[in-house]
């Protein structure tokens, strides 16, 4: 695919309005070739206008029709893999055959969001017939469906510049869902970006959709992001990035005249409490374990555990080593770009301010924007009193935290606000104090971890990514898994309608063969 360089709006290829750019490649720290488009306020108000339009029709579409859609943009992501992985890694540093995984990735969910709208459970159908001869009052016929929430704007994530970005799992869910898309693709990997916006939009012109279903825009600094969210079309933003862009974008969203839901994936260190018999049967294989997995991606992942939790006894000691060992050995690889490895520095320093102690690092970096490990440690005592501990630095660090005894662990979970994911490492004696550190954990994050690290997760229906503030902006909803949908549908119920004027999967026949509730049963 040659790439172009221009804005994907609708059926058009729209050049550049307000400057170009050119993408960087971090391990070299040159310029690549190529100029993209950057646009601005006129170019979201013609995405969006082009997206209310398709609205109706699209999300009218039967549910077969909109299946087959999804399942050709993962074919077209498919024939484009190879090249799509070699682009990113230009863009990224990242190793290419990581990234080939990564779009497979992408294409696998497209699919099971495929197989998610054909099955239908997502409308949640409701049929409550009408009682005439109810006393006091007889019962009108009610029935309830899900539907689409509108247009929507998806903000393309930096670290994981497939599965996370344009062809990620927000379109996905959000077009499975019924919604239209407009994408404002991350400035990192344009070239990546544009790969999968031309994949997505071949599937919409192979079923001759309106062209309105997906657009792809692109600026600098925060004018577009703020001009997407500003829009009086869009219906809903998801954003996944820095607690401070994310709580940017959901402040504002509030104080529009009409205020819209901004789904935010934003900040976690992803704690790991090690429990005295697992530290005394397996410390060293729980440390060598969790620093391999804190490594992946550089550090660049959203389920990367930071921070290791465990009390200072037996094992303890051959805990620390293989930690210890696991980030000596490590080599510098490069980070996404200059401002995440300047962030990720800044954290350290931050963390070594407050007390932290670096008992370990990793190979000296040799280029520019490299990422060199560290292992931090310090006492539960002093984490409880410097707040700045508890907090992300996202890149290839960790923090292990040595605690005198139960309580001092337990006081230790209760200060973490909230997370995405929560580990805890158990053997048969620690059920006691397992239970005990439970109900900490499931106030504060969506997902708890036994005898695993949290990263990675699968993408299933039983899939929850997400947890209180600030981990994101609405734990009720998940960003990744199959039920990701729900943020994007809202409930209709249909009172009185004669049975041709109902919804299809609504109506007494049900020819849809769809799982219904009728009547509560």
């Amino acid at each position: 695919m040659k790439l172009t360089g221009h804005l994907i709006i609708g059926a058009s290829d729209v050049g550049a309005t307000e400057g170009t750019m050119k993408a960087l490649n971090p391990a070299t720290n040159q310029l690549i070739e190529l100029d993209f488009a950057l646009g601005g306020a006129a170019e979201v108000d013609r995405a969006a206008t082009l997206a209310d339009e398709a609205f109706d029709a699209y999300s009218h579409t039967s549910l077969a029709r909109r299946a087959a859609f999804l399942d050709s943009i993962a074919d077209n992501l498919d024939a484009v893999r190879t090249e799509l992985a070699a682009r990113a890694a230009l863009e990224t540093g990242l190793p290419e055959a990581q990234l080939e995984g990564e779009a497979a990735k992408a294409a696998t969910q497209f699919r099971q969001f495929a197989d998610v709208v054909r099955k239908g459970r997502f409308l949640q159908l409701a049929v409550d017939p009408a009682q005439p001869d109810r006393l006091p009052r007889p019962r009108m016929d009610h029935r309830l469906q899900k539907i689409a929430i509108g247009p929507v704007a998806i903000f393309g994530a930096s670290n994981f510049p497939i599965s996370y970005s344009v062809a990620g799992g927000d379109t996905a869910s959000a077009l499975a869902a019924g919604a239209t898309v407009i994408l404002k693709a991350h400035n990192a990997h344009p070239g990546a970006s544009e790969i999968q916006a031309r994949a997505i939009r071949k599937a919409v012109q192979e079923h001759e959709l309106p062209e309105g279903v997906f657009s792809m825009v692109r600026g600098s600094g925060n004018a577009i992001g703020e001009a997407l969210v500003d829009h009086p079309l869009v219906q809903a933003v998801t954003f996944t990035g820095s607690e401070r862009g994310g709580m940017a974008l959901y402040r504002r969203a509030q104080q529009r005249p009409d205020p819209i839901p901004v789904f935010t994936e934003m900040t976690s260190v992803n704690p790991t409490f090690i429990l005295p018999h697992a530290l005394a049967t397996r410390g060293a294989q729980i440390g060598d374990g969790f620093v391999e997995r804190m490594l992946v991606n550089v550090g660049q992942a959203c389920l990367k555990p930071a921070i290791l939790i465990t009390i200072e006894g037996d094992g303890f000691e051959a805990l620390r080593a293989a930690m210890v060992k696991r980030v000596n050995e490590a080599p510098a690889r490069t980070m996404l770009a200059p401002g995440i490895h300047a962030s990720y520095r800044s954290g350290l320093a931050a963390m070594e301010n407050a007390g932290a102690r670096r008992i370990a690092e990793g190979a000296a970096p040799s280029g520019e924007w490299e990422g060199q490990s560290a292992l931090l440690e310090v006492e539960g005592a002093h984490f409880l009193i410097e707040t700045v501990l508890a907090h992300e630095a996202f890149g290839p660090s960790a923090l292990l935290v040595k605690v005198r005894d139960e309580a001092e662990l337990l006081a230790v979970a209760r200060a973490f606000k909230g997370q995405l994911s929560a580990a805890m490492h158990l053997e048969d004696g620690d059920r006691a104090l397992a239970h005990r550190l439970l109900p900490v954990l499931e106030r504060r994050t969506g997902r708890i971890v036994v005898n695993a690290f949290a990263h990675p997760q699968e993408v299933t229906f039983a899939t929850v990514h997400g947890g209180p503030f600030p981990a994101t902006s609405d734990s009720r909803f998940t960003s990744v898994g199959m039920t990701s949908i729900e943020r994007f549908l809202r409930p209709v119920a249909y009172q009185g309608f004669p049975d041709a004027l109902l919804p299809e999967a609504l109506r007494d026949a049900n020819p849809l063969k769809l799982p219904r509730i009728v009547d509560g049963q």
